[in-house]
C-alpha cells in the first residue's frame, strides 16, 4: 500500500495599499509617520469610523488567510510602536542584515532573518501551514517581485495623489500580471493579481 504525501505550498501575497500616482508612503517616513508624511490618508478605509461593508469583508479576508508575515527592518521599526503586536495574529519574518533574537509577542513572534529573502520567504512558507504569506512594505516588496518570490499582488487603489514619498512598483524589470479579482466601494478598489511565471 502506497502513502501519497500532500504537500501545501503557501501562497505569496504581496499586500499594498497605494495612491493614484503609485506611493505606497508618504515622504519621510519616521516613527512619528510610520506611513510617511500624509501616508495614512492610503489607510482611512481600514480605520473608517464607518467602514463600506466592502472594504471590510476585504479586510477580513486578508486577515484570515494569514498564516505568516514577511517585513523589512524599517517596517518592523516604525510600526511595531502602533500596531503593539505582530501585524497579523501570525509568526512575522523580519529581513534583515542585523542579527537580533527572536521577539516573542501576544500574538506571534517576529524572527530576523538576515540569511536572504529566498530562505526568509522558505521560512515564512513553513510557518503558515499552507496559508497565505502576507508580504508589507515597499522595499521588501519590490525586492521580493523583483527576485521572482511573489505568488500574488493585492493593491487597494486609494483615490488621492500623495506626490512623494515611497513607489512600489519603480525600477522592476517587466513582468505579466493577470487580474484575479476586484472590488470597488466607495473609497478604494481592491484588484488582486497573479504574478504570470
Amino acid at each position: 500500500m502506497s502513502t501519497v504525501t500532500s504537500t501545501v505550498t503557501s501562497t505569496v501575497v504581496l499586500h499594498m495599499s497605494m495612491s493614484l500616482d503609485g506611493f505606497v508612503a508618504g515622504p519621510r517616513v519616521s516613527a512619528e509617520h510610520p506611513m510617511g508624511e500624509g501616508g495614512m490618508r492610503l489607510h482611512r478605509w481600514l480605520f473608517a469610523e464607518r467602514p463600506d461593508p466592502r472594504d471590510q469583508e476585504v479586510a477580513a479576508a486578508v486577515s484570515a488567510s494569514a498564516g505568516a508575515v514577511v517585513l523589512g527592518r524599517r517596517t518592523f521599526e516604525v510600526g511595531l510602536p502602533h500596531w503593539g503586536d505582530t501585524p497579523y495574529p501570525v509568526p512575522a519574518f523580519v529581513l534583515t542584515r542585523l542579527a537580533r533574537d527572536p521577539l516573542p509577542m501576544t500574538s506571534g513572534t517576529f524572527t530576523f532573518v538576515t540569511t536572504g529573502a529566498e530562505s526568509c520567504v522558505e521560512a515564512a512558507r513553513a510557518a503558515a501551514g499552507g496559508k497565505d504569506v502576507v508580504v508589507m512594505g515597499a522595499e521588501t516588496g519590490r525586492r521580493l517581485l523583483a527576485a521572482g518570490l511573489v505568488d500574488e499582488v493585492q493593491l487597494n487603489l486609494v483615490p488621492v495623489v500623495l506626490g512623494g514619498g515611497a513607489r512600489l512598483l519603480a525600477d522592476l524589470e517587466p513582468m505579466e500580471l493577470e487580474r484575479v479579482g476586484v472590488v470597488a466601494s466607495d473609497t478604494v478598489t481592491h484588484l488582486r493579481f497573479r504574478v504570470v511565471r
